[in-house]
């Protein structure tokens, strides 16, 4: 969940530069179709003032619904991470929350007029692309980070666990495992340090995925109904649907880590630790961050200002107002 510009170093060392919140340059609009509704559904992205955080604004309603992107206001996690008040659902926000954490977006308004983020080409590509071009604002005050004291962990009655524990960087492991014959060669486990890479390079546009016997049973259920071979990756038993197969060899897994970035960063800030997920979904990772936040020695939130986290810039940020 390291921003995509730059690597994180916890060094002490002579601090080189006061690390600011962003938000955007400039407002951007896009359109897309949902997932699960198959509706066409118009995103907005604007600025927003320093602290304010992610919020996202349902302009379909009257009078319109503000929804922080908060760990405690996640609803139900069984096929995607929801953002829930009361009634009012947000569905499917992880793929855009991952590019606001990967681009380090401390604070921005996304008005949508439906219930759910449409799902793009089904990565966070898309996203990061509509960031860049509306162009990243630096602002004053400065970044804050949840950082990893000590190691916690979740199990749920399935076998899958997380856990996070203290590191200096980012790192995040997820074990994709898939026990019956016809999936098993498409289990992996991958692990990316983000102190060395970055998540433009490894990450954002690693595609979700779904296997058709569960897209025909969830279609049948009037769900799915805007899923096609353009916006996720069809399986059938061990063979990939799609005509331009995969974009790399692991990117079922990085999907899923790509979905942890975008999930962890409903605590509002980029994380200093490291991550370890097995057979883990939205449900283990909403759990685990709700566990942490009941055990708050087991995590401190620094300041880049105070706490002088070294940061190595690997490009120029990318704001066409600068011409």
């Amino acid at each position: 969940m390291l921003v995509l510009l730059f690597y994180l170093k916890l060094e002490n060392k002579e601090l080189k530069a006061m690390l600011v919140q962003r938000t955007l340059t400039n407002p951007i609009k896009a359109t897309g179709v949902g997932l699960h509704s198959g509706r066409k559904i118009t995103i907005n992205l604007l600025p927003a003032q320093e602290d304010q955080g992610v919020i996202f604004k349902r302009v379909d309603l009257k009078p319109h619904v503000e929804i922080k992107a908060v760990v405690e206001n996640v609803g139900p996690t069984s096929m995607a991470t929801t953002l829930k008040d009361g009634k009012i659902e947000i569905a499917t926000v992880e793929h855009m929350m991952s590019a606001f954490a990967g681009l380090g977006i401390d604070n921005v308004t996304v008005e949508i007029n439906d219930c759910e983020v449409p799902i793009m080409d089904g990565s966070a590509s898309p996203f990061v692309f509509l960031i860049q071009s509306a162009g990243i604002k630096e602002q004053t005050k400065p970044k804050k980070f949840i950082k990893i004291k000590k190691e916690i962990s979740i199990t749920t009655d399935n076998g899958a666990y997380a856990k996070l524990s203290p590191y200096d960087g980012f790192k995040v492991t997820h074990s994709l495992v898939y026990d019956d014959e016809a999936r098993k060669g498409h289990s992996r486990t991958t692990t990316i340090d983000f102190n060395s890479t970055t998540y433009l390079k490894e990450i954002a546009r690693s595609r979700t995925y779904g296997f058709m016997e569960e897209f025909e049973e969830l279609k049948k259920n009037s769900l799915a109904l805007g899923a096609s071979q353009k916006n996720a990756i069809a399986i059938k038993d061990n063979e990939i649907l799609n005509e331009e197969g995969l974009r790399s060899k692991d990117e079922l897994v990085k999907h899923k880590i790509l979905d942890v970035i975008g999930d962890l960063y409903l605590l509002q800030h980029n994380l200093i630790g490291e991550f370890e997920g097995y057979k883990s979904g939205h449900t283990q990772n909403n759990l685990l961050l709700r566990k942490l936040i009941e055990v708050p020695d087991s995590w401190e939130l620094i300041s880049s200002e105070s706490d002088n986290p070294i940061i190595d810039y690997i490009e120029p940020i990318i704001d066409p107002s600068l011409g």
